[in-house]
């Protein structure tokens, strides 16, 4: 049985001669592809049309020249997150997975949909990018410098929550993953090849060619932890690894502590389980208020600061901004100091509309040593830490 191709509008299909079908991640009206609700929504309607397809492979490829995708649409984060705190305490749960856990279903779908799928990274793949990569079977990746492959959700206080956790360590070995996990490592060249994370590197523009010429071997459409031979690390043997850097893990930033918990309790499971209990784990890490403040700062806040900076429009308030904070802590940060800088550098932000109040908190954090799960002062004096 043969389906007619889904009409999409967030990627597009199209079919080749050779047989082969590419998928083409191309986000209308965006300079650079995000996982949206859009997105992945169509990313699970093409995976169920993929089996009924009469198409002898998938080639994943961006439609952008900079990115094959860059993470998740954070924008939509931040109204999830209030969507869900919304919700009454019992519920809270339930929402956020069923919000979130469709993006790892998806890409679950589509490398168990019993045709081989090839990714070629032309641009940098981060986050949902990377995790939607590891989805398939086989990756190229461009070699430049400027083009990297990476799990950067730590840095911003969340897990990676699309298979992430769970398909890097049995791809590349749990020692080898926890870095890129816990410290949001970044891999290009010949490192990603070293490292496992990609089969192989290609010229800028030969990488499709490369990827096609996988998928016309007849490979096997198989993941390592699909096959039968396949054996996880025993539960000693992971206990053994995870238990000296769960003891050095900082309880103020709860990320790296819930990934920790999910290769743990992941790595022994099945990988339907395992995906099921990454996204548990995620959909309680999404409550707390550490990775709402870390986008709010780390993210958001560092994006419009390199903006502005390379306009040369940074408000002239920011250094005076810095300069009242660094002089209020003196290098210390407990609850007295917090508070003594709350009130240095309350009176400058009279004026300040949320753009300049965001960057000037990432300035005070990314300059002083402000613990950056709080957000920075303006965001701790608008919301403390509840």
């Amino acid at each position: 049985m043969t389906a007619s191709p889904p009409v999409l509008e967030q990627f597009r299909i199209e079919i080749q001669p050779n047989g082969l079908v590419h998928l083409v991640f191309d986000c209308p009206g965006r300079t650079m592809n995000v996982f949206s609700d859009a997105a992945i929504h169509e990313l699970g309607v093409f995976a169920e049309w993929l089996p009924l397809a009469d198409v002898k492979g998938v080639l994943i490829r961006s439609g952008k020249d900079n990115a094959f995708c860059a993470g998740a649409d954070l924008t939509e984060l931040g109204v999830a997150y209030d969507m869900i705190m919304e919700a009454s305490p019992r519920q809270r749960f339930n929402v956020a997975f069923d919000h979130f856990f469709p993006l790892s279903k998806a890409v679950r779908a589509l490398e168990t949909a019993g045709k081989p799928v090839a990714a070629a990274i032309g641009g940098i793949a981060l986050g949902g990018g990377c995790e939607l990569a590891l989805g398939a079977h086989y990756r190229v990746l461009v070699d430049s410098p400027k083009i990297g492959i990476g799990l950067p959700e730590s840095l911003v206080g969340l897990l990676p929550g699309a298979g992430g956790t769970q398909r890097l360590p049995r791809l590349i070995g749990l020692e080898a993953a926890l870095p890129i996990l816990l410290e949001g490592a970044r891999l290009s060249g010949q490192a990603a090849v070293d490292a496992g994370l990609v089969h192989e590197l290609a010229a800028a523009g030969e990488e499709i060619a490369r990827a096609e010429a996988w998928l016309l071997s007849n490979p096997e459409p198989l993941q390592p932890w699909d096959r039968p031979d396949w054996k996880s690390p025993s539960v000693a043997a992971i206990d053994t690894i995870i238990a000296p850097l769960r003891a050095q893990a900082d309880p103020q930033y709860p990320a790296p502590i819930a990934i920790l918990d999910c290769v743990q309790y992941g790595l022994p499971q099945t990988f339907e389980g395992a995906i099921r209990s990454e996204m548990a784990i995620f959909a309680h890490l999404i409550q707390r208020p550490e990775p709402r403040n870390m986008i709010q700062t780390l993210f958001l806040g560092k994006t419009d600061f390199d903006r502005a900076a390379r306009r040369g429009e940074l408000p002239a308030s920011i250094d005076v901004i810095v300069a009242a904070a660094h002089s209020a802590s003196a290098g210390n940060f407990d609850a007295r100091t917090l508070q003594a800088i709350s009130e240095a550098v309350a009176p400058f932000g009279q004026g300040l509309d949320s753009l300049e109040k965001r960057m000037a908190d990432y300035a005070v954090v990314s300059q002083t040593g402000y613990p950056a799960f709080l957000g920075g002062p303006f965001t701790f004096l608008e919301r403390g830490f509840d």
